[in-house]
C-alpha cells in the first residue's frame, strides 16, 4: 500500500482512502500528525479533553469511509510498532522501492519522489538518506541515457545503427546505480545473445567517455525486456525477464534443446532454467518431453510459429502480456538474505568464544559481541536477528543446541 498508493489492490482500483500514501497525504494537509509520537505526547489533562469531546458517527454514515476521528489515527507510527522499530520498517521500505524501480521500464518515479518526501516529514531526512540517492540515480540515468542516444545519433545518419541485425542504442534504456546504497542484488550469471552484448559494450564505452574515470559494470540478470514473437496467425507481445528473453532467443536457430544444452548456452544452472522455461511452456510456446536420460528434458519450439523473437516491434494486434515473478525470485536480496551476509563477518568471532568457553547461552554471545565488536563493523544486531543466524549454523551443522546452550558441532 505505501508503495503503490492504490490501496493495496494491484489493478490499482483500490479506494483511495486505504491507502498508506493517502493518510500520510492528509496528515501533511491537515497537519494533524506531524511526528510519529504526536497521540503519545499529549499530556493528561489534553487527553481527557479530547476523550470527553469524543462523539460517535452518526447511525447513517458509511462504515467504510472513516471517521474524523478515525482518520487521526497515525497508521505509519502503528505500522512501526508492529514491525518492531523505524529502522526496520525503513529497510524494508527501501527494499521494496529497490524492487519497484528495477522493474520499471520508464524513468517515471513521480509517486515514488512524492511518498519519500513524506516519509522524510515522519522519520527525518537522515533516515530516508539512501532512498533518496536510489530516486536521484533514477533521475541521473534518465538525463546520461538521453545523452548517450543523442550523441551516438550525432554520429551515424542512420539512426545509431550498430552490431548485427541493425539493432540500434534507441531499443536500451539502461537504470545506473550507485551499488554502495543499494541493497544487495542478485548477481547471477547469464550470457545474453552476441547482438545485445555488443549493444551493451557500445552503451558502457559511450559512457566511459562521458562520465570518465566512471565505468558500467553491468548486472545482466536485472531488468526487463520487451519482446515480439510472431505466429503463423498473430503476433504476441510480451515484457520478460532478461533469463525469459535468453532462453527463448535460443530456439530462433534452433528448434529443440535438452536441459543441459540449453542451461550450458544462457549460462544457468539446469534448476533454474527448468523453472523459468515454465513459462514458456505454459503459454504453449515451447513443448516439454522426457529425453534420452532420465534427469534430462528436451523443450521444443511448438509448430507455427514464424520467427521466435523481435526485439522492439510494435503491432497494432498484438496481445500485451507481462510476466509477473511467479517464481517469487527477485531482482534484490531480502532483508533476512542481507542480515545473514551481514552476519556472517561474526562467524569467527562465535566460534573463537565456543572454542574458548565450549558452550554459551545466546544471552551471553549477544552481549559479548556488543562488548568486543565496536570497531568497524560495530555489532548492532538484535537478538532475535543473531538468533536466526545461529539457527542457520545449526542447521549447516557448523553448532549444536542443547538446553538452550550452543556447542560446536564435534
Amino acid at each position: 500500500m505505501l508503495t503503490d498508493g492504490t490501496g493495496g489492490n494491484p489493478n490499482g482500483s483500490g479506494n483511495t482512502g486505504d491507502s498508506l500514501l493517502e493518510e500520510l497525504n492528509r496528515d501533511e494537509e491537515s497537519q494533524e500528525n506531524v511526528g510519529i509520537d504526536d497521540d503519545i505526547n499529549v499530556d493528561d489533562k489534553q487527553a481527557w479533553i479530547n476523550a470527553m469531546r469524543w462523539e460517535p458517527d452518526p447511525v447513517e454514515a458509511d462504515p467504510l469511509k472513516g471517521s474524523r476521528n478515525r482518520r487521526k489515527v497515525d497508521i505509519l507510527g502503528m505500522v512501526v510498532s508492529i514491525i518492531g522499530s523505524k529502522d526496520q520498517l525503513v529497510n524494508e521500505y527501501r527494499v521494496m522501492l529497490a524492487e519497484k524501480l528495477l522493474n520499471k521500464s520508464d524513468y517515471d518515479i513521480d509517486l515514488e519522489i512524492r511518498t519519500l518526501e513524506l516519509l522524510k516529514i515522519h522519520f527525518g531526512e537522515n533516515s530516508m538518506q539512501r532512498c533518496e540517492i536510489m530516486l536521484n540515480d533514477l533521475i541521473d540515468s534518465k538525463r546520461t541515457n538521453t545523452n548517450i542516444k543523442a550523441t551516438a545519433k550525432k554520429q551515424s545518419q542512420t539512426g545509431a545503427e550498430l552490431g548485427e541485425n541493425g539493432v540500434s542504442l534507441d531499443i536500451l534504456d539502461a537504470t545506473i546505480i550507485s551499488s554502495n546504497f543499494w541493497p544487495p542484488m542478485q548477481d547471477d550469471a547469464l550470457i545474453v545473445p552476441g547482438s545485445i552484448d555488443k549493444l551493451l559494450a557500445d552503451y558502457a564505452t559511450r559512457f566511459k567517455e562521458i562520465k570518465t574515470p566512471r565505468k558500467l559494470l553491468w548486472k545482466k540478470n536485472l531488468g526487463t525486456v520487451k519482446l515480439e514473437l510472431q505466429f503463423d496467425d498473430r503476433a504476441v507481445q510480451f515484457t520478460v525477464s532478461p533469463v525469459h528473453a535468453a532462453i527463448i532467443v535460443q530456439f530462433q536457430d534452433q528448434t529443440s534443446w535438452t536441459s543441459k544444452n540449453l542451461a550450458a548456452a544462457i549460462g544457468v544452472p539446469v534448476d533454474l532454467l527448468n523453472r523459468r522455461i515454465n513459462f514458456w511452456i505454459s503459454k504453449g510456446i515451447l513443448a516439454e518431453s522426457v529425453g534420452t536420460e532420465s534427469n534430462d528434458h528436451v523443450y521444443t519450439l511448438v509448430e507455427g510459429m514464424v520467427d521466435s523473437s523481435k526485439t522492439g516491434v510494435n503491432s497494432g494486434s498484438c496481445e500485451e502480456l507481462l510476466v509477473g515473478d511467479e517464481e517469487g525470485e527477485r531482482s534484490v536480496a531480502s532483508i533476512e538474505d542481507q542480515i545473514r551476509i551481514e552476519m556472517t563477518i561474526y562467524e569467527k568471532f562465535i566460534m573463537g568464544m565456543l572454542t574458548n568457553f565450549g558452550s554459551m547461552a545466546l544471552d551471553r554471545i549477544h552481549n559479548t559481541l556488543k562488548m568486543f565488536c565496536v570497531a568497524d563493523p560495530t555489532y548492532d544486531k538484535s537478538l532475535q536477528q543473531l538468533q536466526s543466524f545461529l539457527s542457520g549454523l545449526v542447521s549447516e551443522e557448523k553448532l549444536e543446541l542443547r538446553d538452550g546452550m550452543y556447542f560446536l558441532k564435534k
